[in-house]
This record gives C-alpha cells, structure tokens and sequence, in this order.
C-alpha cells in the first residue's frame, strides 16, 4: 500500500487536541480522535495505550457486528448459488433459476452496503489523499463482482447469447457476500491480534496501585494515587504495591522489581534507596519520601517511551515502503492484463472467466500482509522489551544494535556498582584514625563525586558527626580542598597534594599496592602535611564476568574506556577477561575513541551510566544508558536498561536480532506469497492443470497471509533471549 505522501493528512487544530493517535505504518498520519488511517485504512494506535482501550473496543465491536450479520447472509446466498448445481427436480420447482438470482441479489445488498461499507469507505479515503491501499482492491473486486450481477440479473439481454444459460447469465453474489465476510473476518482476528501485542505495556499500567497511604500531621490517610505530591511521606505495608516514585526513609524491606527490570529475584531495600513505583513491596513496612508522581514516575516514563518507539519506523522498513509505493497500481494493471488476455483467449463464457480470474487478482493481492510485517514486529518486539527491562528510544536503534560489532563500556557503575565504598584507612604523622575520617568527610559533604559520598557514608556509619567546610572547591580529575574546623584540607591523588605543596614522599609502594587491587586511592593533607591515605573500591557487579563472556562469544569486541587510573581499570579488566582498557580518558577523548573505531568500518555501541558518558552516547552508532544512572545519560542513549547492567545488554542485542529476524520473516512471508498467489489468482496453472482459483478462495488466502505475518510477529513475545 502506499504510505503517506500527505503528511499533513487529518491535521486537527493543536487548541482542541485531547488524545493523540497515529498509524504505525504510514508516517506522519497523526489525529485527536480515534479512527482509520486515511492512507492505508488500517485502525489508528493511540500514543499512549491507557487512552485508547475504550475506543479499540467500540472499533472491535463494530467489526465485530458486521461480520457476525454479514454471516448468516452471505451463508444464505452461497447456499443458494450452489442450489442450481445441485440435481435435484424437486429443489429446483422450488427455487428456479430467475428467482434464484434475485433471491441472491436481495440478500448480498445488505453485506455489501451496510456490512461491508468501512471497507468501502477506507478506500474512497485513500483516493481522496491519492493513494491506494488493500481496501481498494477489495472495493474493485467486490464491486465489479457486484455490479455484473447485478446487471446480468436485471437485464441479461445485454450479455451475448453464447454466455447465456437458459436465457440467464451466471452471477457471482455469493463472491461478493463471502469475500466481504472474510475480509470482515479478518478485521476481527486482526484487532484480537493486534491487541495481544500491547500485552506488556497493559501489564506494566496495570501495576499502578490506585490508592496510596500518607502520612500526615503523624496520622495515617489513604488518598487516591493522583493527589499525592512530591515531599508526600507514603506508608507501605507488606504485600502492598509502591505508589509513586521516591526513597525509602525508615524501615526496611525486600522488593519484587521484576515486571520493570525483568530481574526475578527481589531488592533489598534499605534506608537512602530508590524506590519504583509500581513495584511490589514483600516482608516488612516502610515509609518513603515521593520523589516522582503522574508522568514523572519511572514506571509512566517506561510506557511514554515505549509507545513513542512503536511509532517509529526501522530503515528495513523502507524495503517494504519502496515495494508498496508500487504494488497496489501494479497489481491493477495486472489484473487488467488477466482481464484482457482471458477475454480474448477464453473459449467458453470468456466475458464471465475474465471477470472472475480478475476479481480472484484482485483480492488475493491485498497487500495487507506486506504493511503489517514491520510495524507488528516491532510493536511486539518493543512490548517484550518493556517487560525485560530494555527501553529502545526507537525502532531505529533497535534494528542497529543487532548488527554492532564493538561495544565501548565504562567502568564505574556499568561494569561495576557505581557505589564505592572506604575499604581502606591509615592515618600518617601522628593523626587518629577518627580524626582523618571526621576531616575528610566534613570537606566531601559538598562533593557529588561517588568517592566523596564513599568517604561520608563510612563516617555516618560510625556516626561522627561532621562539620561545615569553608571555601570548598573542586578541581575536575584531581581533588578537592577546602577548610575545616579553620584547617587547610586537601583530598586526591599525589601528584594533587604535591601540586599543593603537600610531600608524599614513601608512599608509592603502599598506592601500587592498593590500585593494582583495583582501588582508588585518596591522600589527605592537614595543614599542610600528607596526614592519611585511604582507599575506596567500587564491587564489580555479580552479572558482569558471565555477560562479558556471552557478549565475546557473540564475537563482539569489548573496550573499557574509562576516566579512572590505569592501574585501577586494569586492576578491573583483569577480573572479567577484558583485554583492550583505555583509562584516564575525558568526555572529548571517549568521542574521539568511538569515531576513529567507525572511521574504521566498526559498528559501535556505547555503554555508561554519568554525564560524562553522554556525549559519546550520542556519538556512538547505539548509546546504551544504564538505568540507575543519570538522566542525561539516559536522554542521551538509543537504549536504557531499567535495571543497569550488562545481562540487559546481551538480552538487548539477542532482542534486536530476534526482531529484525522476524521482520525479515515476515517481509519474506508477505513477498513470497504475493509472488506465488497472484499467477495463480490469473490462472497461469489452468492450461496444465486445468486450475481456477475462486474469488472466495482468494480472499481467504489473503486473511490467512495477514494471519501468518501477525502469528510469526506474535512468537517473539516467548523468544528465548
């Protein structure tokens, strides 16, 4: 079919737009209201899936009502067409020949002008934007079907002799009756289909609670969901799901995240957390501060970027475009063509053997399974990917990252947690322990940086209680200094502390110890003098040695790039097999490192998790954002793994293969059939076989080819991953 060339097609004036729907096969067809696609007639998808159920439902059931009284009519009038077939004097004193005719004319007008008239109308639509589509096949072939009865029952006179039985002329009635009630059947396993693919999103709204308790002036109230603010304190008892997003502040518990990250196996959530909402809180009562509500939860963003993403469209679909833009009129002239070469080469009754081979052209042709190849894989394959956990931007970030051949990593919360903790501590000239710490702490308070909040959270674990810092200052990639209790404080590497005029004379031994263990080390100076060294080691997650080994047996080659010390990220490396480490690398030179390796003819993914990432997130053929990460990062990324790390990677790109894959499938399928129905709809098979393909048979030939497509679309959404 063509897709849009208009699109400024079915505009509505942007003062009066309440819902927004769009068609997921032709681009830039966009409405208010919910309807057809004006382009190629297929039902309009709402952006956002909870505010279009009840609309979906009332198409349904309207296809729903034409096909169920269609039936028993278009039942009658094939029974009666068949009726003169039969021998049989009795049935035939009954029902003869000129009233049986007029019988069929009688109950066919009802399918074709009420039954079948969205049909109609579709095509007309098209017509009116210049195009064509798989209802304007229909419409022809049922049409001409209809009109030659119609003809050839009021005036039979009109026909030659020679194709007259009796004085009467054959009609095909019940062709048009049944095509319509088989293509009407077809709408309606379609919207059950079609309906079937948005199942994990539905799932996904279906985990918002409705109800949330707050707590306020010390009394408990339970509040609809909608009126809780942002500051709100929520209670959560056990078994009760978590409304809104925020961080849980007393108590503890264990949490099942698994229909937002795809992780089975509960959180530990202790105070200082994030909470999801949405998610399912399992043993003990909590209380939380909301951070997020409405459509700033992660849960609401989750399902706003997969609606998003099934608009869009991969660059295999513009095979299927180019194929379509030039299908609908190639299959008019050739049915013209069959008309034309059986009229003048047909033996007997050529006038009526033209009309039906070409009316069989017609609608076994409806390219119906062509358009819906791409967008119902796509669609399934994005809802399956909510489900885990992974959330594509768009559908061309999905088909690319089934073909990338080199995957950029950062170190610090993608390969591992992103939450260092002090795991080390030896005061020097003559400082204690606790004083270090209560110095060091105080001056980090103000620092974003994940070792300054590792130093402060080892001392709010011990309890010290920490100062205000004077005159803080942070110098990117060397430290911080400031003053405490009236004392110059500076914390970072030795060559910082040296800068400052701080000697660290005899501590190199100790500092290559620590990093080649994979630690960050921090010196600290008092006053002048190097007063402690401590180190800080952020844990490798547990998933990333088994997903760096899945990744390299998919031959993809790994690169930790990372703005770390060398010694620290080799330290790293060494522990899950990576070989190719670059370290001590700012934002510029990780853009820098993705373009010379696409320069060299490399498909290249990027993976992080900070504002410094962002930048070659972008850059990068596909930027795979982890979710526990920073939104910049995420805004940054083709691809966001809820749960931040590795495993979803793998899945994501064993995802992305298994969709493209079925789009090729379903592609082939669409393709292979059209080659292979079409000559036989013209009859190329009857001067050897003596074969006719029956309009009734074509069209349901042509339900079952758009059947086929949806059926291989919807297998993805039980694809081992």
């Amino acid at each position: 079919m063509d897709c849009c060339k208009n699109h400024g097609a079915n505009k509505v004036n942007p003062d009066t737009i309440q819902k927004e729907y769009f068609c997921p096969m032709c681009p830039g067809v966009e409405s208010d209201t919910p309807g057809n696609c004006p382009i190629c007639g297929m039902a309009l998808e709402a952006v956002r899936l909870d505010e279009s159920e009840f609309e979906e439902d009332i198409e349904s059931l309207n296809m729903k009502r034409r096909f169920f009284i269609s039936l028993p009519f278009s039942s009658l009038v094939f029974i009666i067409a068949m009726a003169h077939h039969i021998p049989s004097e009795p049935l035939n004193k009954i029902l003869p020949l000129d009233w049986n005719h007029w019988i069929q004319m009688i109950l066919t007008i009802p399918v074709v002008f009420w039954a079948g008239m969205p049909l109609f109308t579709r095509a007309v639509t098209a017509l009116k934007h210049k195009a064509t589509n798989m209802f304007t096949l229909i419409s022809l072939g049922v049409g001409a079907a209809f009109i030659y009865s119609v003809i050839a029952t009021i005036a039979p006179s009109v026909f030659p002799e020679s194709i007259r039985r009796h004085g009467m002329v054959a009609v095909y009635f019940e062709s048009a009756a049944v095509i319509i009630t088989l293509v009407l059947m077809g709408q309606v396993l379609e919207h059950k289909a079609r309906s079937r693919t948005n199942s994990a999103i539905r799932q996904l709204l279906d985990l918002a609670p409705q109800k949330a308790t707050i707590i306020r002036d010390g009394k408990e109230q339970e509040i609809p969901v909608e009126e809780v603010k942002p500051g709100d304190h929520v209670l959560v008892r056990p078994g009760g799901k978590i409304p809104v997003d925020g961080v849980l502040i007393e108590g503890a518990s264990s949490v099942d995240e698994s229909m937002v990250t795809g992780e089975p196996i509960p959180n530990n959530k202790t105070p200082g957390e994030r909470l999801i909402g949405g998610t399912i809180n399992q043993t003990g009562s909590f209380i939380m501060k909301v951070e997020q509500v409405g459509k700033e939860t992660l849960l609401s963003r989750i399902v706003d970027m997969v609606s998003e993403a099934q608009r869009t469209r991969p660059p295999i679909q513009k095979l299927a475009d180019k194929a379509a833009s030039w299908f609908v009129p190639s299959v008019i002239a050739v049915s013209f063509l069959t008309f034309v070469v059986w009229y003048l080469a047909g033996k007997e009754a050529r006038l009526a053997t033209a009309l039906v081979n070409t009316v069989a052209v017609l609608i076994i042709a409806c390219p119906c399974a062509l358009g819906l190849a791409t967008p119902m894989s796509i669609m399934v394959g994005m809802g399956r990917g909510a489900h885990l956990g992974i959330l594509f931007r768009n559908a061309e970030a999905l088909e690319t990252l089934s073909g990338i051949d080199r995957l950029i990593v950062d170190k610090t919360g993608t390969l591992t947690k992103g939450k260092p903790a002090l795991t080390d501590m030896e005061p020097l000239s003559g400082e204690t322990a606790e004083n270090l710490l209560y110095m060091a702490a105080s001056l980090e308070q103000n620092s974003e940086h994940p070792i300054g909040r590792a130093i402060v959270h080892a001392a709010k674990e011990k309890n010290i209680p920490l100062a205000h810092p004077e005159d803080f200052r942070y110098e990117t990639g060397k430290g911080v200094s400031g003053y405490v209790d009236g004392k110059r404080v500076v914390l970072g590497s030795a060559w910082f502390l040296d800068e400052k005029g701080i000697d660290s004379y005899g501590l190199d031994d100790r500092i290559q110890k620590w990093e080649m263990e994979g630690k960050t080390v921090i010196l600290a100076g008092i006053n002048g003098k190097c007063s402690g060294i401590m180190a800080v080691s952020d844990p490798i997650k547990d998933t990333t040695p088994a997903a760096i080994d899945a990744l390299s047996k998919q031959g993809i080659k790994i690169r930790m790039v990372t703005g770390d010390r060398e010694k620290t990220a080799l330290a790293v490396a060494a522990k899950i097999n990576i070989q190719d480490v670059t370290a001590g690398v700012n934002p510029e030179q990780k853009i820098a490192i993705v373009e010379k390796l696409q320069s060299e003819g490399s498909r290249c993914a990027m993976a992080g998790d900070g504002i410094n990432d962002a930048p070659a997130l972008a850059k990068a053929d596909v930027g795979i954002a982890m979710g526990t990460g920073t939104d910049i990062a995420m805004e940054s990324a083709g691809v966001t793994l809820v749960k931040g790390d590795l495993q979803g990677i793998v899945k994501a790109i064993s995802l992305s293969k298994a969709v493209v894959r079925n789009i090729r499938q379903n592609l082939f399928l669409a393709f292979a059939y059209n080659t292979i129905a079409i000559p036989v709809a013209a009859g190329i098979l009857y001067p050897v076989f003596g074969l006719l393909l029956s309009p009734m048979i074509a069209s349901a030939a042509m339900t079952f080819s758009s059947l086929s497509v949806i059926s291989n679309a919807l297998r993805l959404r039980n694809a081992r991953l």
